[in-house]
């Protein structure tokens, strides 16, 4: 394994002054690339212990032991110390060949030795291999400093990872990846050679690159790899190709981390940057709905971010995670499939979710207002990618705003087409709600408050197959809930099940409610809801028997049953946020 700055051995025997004294491998041929650290000559038998490992040592050998075991003894003590090699310059105790023992011993401990059969000039050994070592030991300094130069700049710019990556390739001479810790490819310079080698499987192949630490080299793999992240948060890995043998040179190691850092400083003052701006978005959007600014200030505040909000065609979005909602919405209302099993009401499920949310479970919240940024920074880009403009800001724990700036109302349709399915790439759970498009600042807070209704409506209903749900998409379990809060549709809830609703009241082990939602979501069908309800006919019969009873009211009427339905939808509509 050659060591960065510093010759090998073979490299060393190959150097004129070395040639001069016509060198010959006696033993240890195959460990000839081992890296010389420094030359040291010496004629004491136990120069071992003043050694530190890497040295190559000349030596005439007059010092040496005259006895077989003395001689094991020296080689053995210079292998283990790790020096890498031994030279023994011919004619003062050797005439012709080193001892056989010598020969035999440095062979079996691996320990490469040389002799030289000519009178050489050990000082100028010594002085042509330091020379190198230095003038090796200087370029990999300038290189570093060129790296440390190159990575600062690219911070100052603040440029983009593709660039990073670039420039680390061309730094290194080697095929260098950005990839994410799914093993996604984000970046990628193939150094000059074929894209499709470096990144053909990348995914499995990447999965078999295993390092310890944050940085270190794979050399069954051949890849140099460095985490990249900060604040603790690591969010990807940087790989550098290294295809010679051998551990790359520290200069290598200095500069993947250094493009590491860069990269991870980069998307950390983006982040910042993007999270400022998204505030001041979300400012402005607070600013509109609550009238907390004149409409004026907001258009000039807008502008000076960026964003031109007057004299264009203005739509209101309003973007809701679709399944986290879903997940609510089971909660809330008991499954009908479950018949007798179901003991719990819909209203005692919301108590404890609200007590569990009162308790404040700090994690729960954190990672709500993660998911709720992740979707305002998914919100943005989508924007971007539409080639669109607008503001952009979360609302609440529940849904992200965006003020769209269209060209025209010919443009409005297509323009929310496009910033949808932007928004969808990877982002299938959303729900994308818009209101009508206005033509003018002082009329956004009606199109985003109509947004807001749609969204919260169409959650409450089936789901819409279009890409943006608007008010003619809303069901007629969202206009139950659009109405939720008008005390003549709270009256006909009470006239139609309140009777029924206080039988629950005094009978909570067998509340009828669930029973009366399963015969009318069956469609009347009798055998089907009783199937559904896991019960048998003639006891599911007695339930509706006692339903009618309690209510005063024939179940086998077509406008009776249709007013129950409605009262139902109203009454979970009512009962939702």
């Amino acid at each position: 394994m050659t060591a960065p700055g510093y010759p090998t051995v073979r490299e060393v025997v190959a150097l004129d002054a070395m040639q001069v004294g016509s060198p010959r491998v006696v033993a240890g041929a195959e460990h000839f690339d081992r890296a010389v650290r420094w030359v040291h000559s010496s004629e004491v038998p136990d120069i071992a212990s003043l050694l530190r490992g890497g040295e190559l040592v000349l030596t005439t050998g007059i010092g040496l032991p005259a006895d077989d075991d003395g001689i094991r003894a020296f080689v053995r003590e210079l292998a283990e110390v790790g020096v890498s090699g031994l030279v023994v310059e011919l004619g003062r105790r050797y005439p012709s060949t080193v001892p056989r023992v010598m020969a035999v011993a440095a062979e079996k401990l691996g320990l490469p030795l040389v002799e030289l059969r000519r009178p050489t000039p050990f000082v100028q050994i010594t002085e042509a291999v330091h020379a190198r070592i230095v003038d090796a030991q200087l370029t990999e300094l300038r290189a570093t400093e060129e790296i440390h130069q190159r990575f600062t700049e690219l911070s100052v710019e603040g440029a983009e990872p593709a660039e990073v990556v670039h420039q680390a390739a061309q730094l290194s001479g080697c095929p260098v990846v950005l990839e994410n810790l799914g093993r996604k490819v984000l970046a990628f310079d193939a150094a000059g050679g074929r894209a499709e080698p470096l990144l053909d499987g990348w995914e499995q192949h990447s999965r078999q690159v295993r390092v310890t630490g944050r940085t270190g080299y794979d050399p069954d793999a051949g890849w140099l790899v460095t985490m990249v992240g900060a604040r603790g948060q690591d969010w990807g890995r940087l790989l550098l190709r290294w295809p010679s043998e051998g551990a790359p040179p520290t200069r290598l190691t200095i500069l993947v981390e250094r493009a590491a850092s860069t990269l991870a400083l980069g998307r950390l003052i983006q982040r910042d940057e993007e999270g400022l701006e998204r505030q001041l978005h979300g400012t402005l959007l607070a600013a509109l709905l609550d009238h907390s600014l004149p409409v004026d200030e907001v258009a000039l505040r807008a502008r000076a971010l960026g964003v031109t909000v007057d004299r264009r065609r203005l739509v209101g979005v309003v973007i809701r995670p679709l399944s986290p909602r879903r997940a609510d919405r089971d909660k809330s209302q008991p499954d009908p499939t479950q018949g007798r099993d179901e003991r719990d009401s819909a209203r005692g499920d919301r108590d404890s979710a609200d007590g569990r949310r009162r308790d404040g479970d700090k994690s729960e919240v954190t990672a709500i207002q993660a998911r709720m940024r992740d979707l305002a920074d998914a919100a943005t880009q989508g924007v971007r990618e539409a080639k669109l403009t607008g503001l952009t800001g979360v609302l609440d724990d529940h849904v992200v705003g965006v003020l769209l700036a269209v060209k025209s109302a010919a443009d409005e349709d297509a323009a929310l087409e496009r910033f949808a399915a932007a928004l969808r790439r990877g982002r299938e759970e959303v729900l994308v709600a818009a209101g009508s498009g206005v033509d003018s600042l002082r009329e956004a807070r009606r199109s985003l408050v109509e947004a807001r209704q749609v969204a919260d409506a169409a959650r409450h209903d089936t789901p819409s197959a279009v890409p943006v749900l608007r008010l003619p998409n809303v069901g007629l379990a969202g206009l139950l809930h659009l109405l939720r809060d008008e005390p003549r549709l709270q009256t006909f809830v009470e006239r139609q099940l309140g009777a029924l609703l206080a039988y629950d009241a005094k009978h909570p082990r067998d509340p009828l409610l669930p029973t009366l939602r399963i015969y009318l979501e069956s469609g009347r069908n009798k055998s089907i809801a009783a199937a559904a309800a896991h019960l048998s006919r003639p006891a599911f019969y007695e339930r509706l028997a006692r339903i009618g009873r309690v209510l005063d009211v024939d179940l086998d009427s077509v406008p009776a049953c249709l007013s129950l339905h409605v009262a139902l939808l109203a009454w979970e509509a009512i009962r939702s946020e």
